[in-house]
């Protein structure tokens, strides 16, 4: 389990009250996240009850190595992750960043609407810290935490707008973000896109090694 199987781990664990359940099949509540989790090795019963927690017409993703699907199950699509880790003592805390809470959850939405970093939602925010920037009060770039497992948390929703990119602002704010992580005795670890390239030479330029090549498959319940 753990960094294999993260969504697995976080919602049986740390952010268990995050999850909605139905046997040992687990999914973040809807406004949070996409992600259904399993066991390692997961049984009849268990995409069973996954399908039901699901429901008919609904989507979800597996955060994971790739898993054969069963006929009640059918892909939507599947895009290959890199999974990394942050170096020894990356954290480096920030005073320009600001902390980001419920008030500014409409300016977050829009803004990884407009970036795409990955799934970002209503109540995403209520996952752990995020951090921002602002310029003349707009939002212009923002980074947080997303899945929490025993010893590790996840950096997740680095964006920056389009305006101001090539300022080296993602970078500040992972490091932001991992300072706080660290502080809590844990390890800051993030996932990317296989073919995003410009994110992959900016996390190995940061000193981040991989520890597991993955997949996002998303999927959802076949018609009975």
């Amino acid at each position: 389990m753990g960094l294999t199987n993260p969504t697995y781990a976080a919602l049986t664990g740390p952010q268990a009250h995050l999850a909605e359940a139905r046997g040992r099949a687990v999914r973040y509540q809807a406004e949070v996240a996409p992600f259904l989790g399993l066991p390692d090795e997961p049984t009849e019963q268990d995409w069973a009850d996954a399908a039901e927690l699901v429901g008919p017409g609904q989507v979800v993703a597996l955060m994971r190595p790739d898993l054969p699907l069963p006929e009640s199950f059918k892909l939507d699509q599947q895009l290959g992750l890199v999974q990394f880790f942050a170096p020894d003592s990356f954290g480096v805390e920030d005073p320009e960043l600001v902390p980001l809470g419920i008030e500014d959850v409409a300016e977050m939405v829009a803004l990884t609407a407009l970036t795409d970093p990955g799934p970002f939602r209503t109540r995403t925010i209520e996952c752990g810290r995020y951090l921002g920037l602002r310029r003349d009060g707009e939002l212009i770039a923002m980074a947080g935490e997303r899945q929490r497992l025993p010893g590790y948390v996840e950096i997740s929703a680095v964006c920056t707008h389009p305006e101001y990119r090539g300022q080296g602002l993602a970078s500040r704010l992972v490091k932001a973000v991992a300072a706080g992580i660290e502080k809590d005795g844990d390890r800051p670890f993030l996932h990317t896109g296989a073919t995003n390239s410009s994110a992959i030479r900016l996390y190995e330029t940061l000193g981040f090694t991989v520890t597991n090549r993955m997949a996002v498959t998303v999927i959802e319940p076949a018609e009975r």
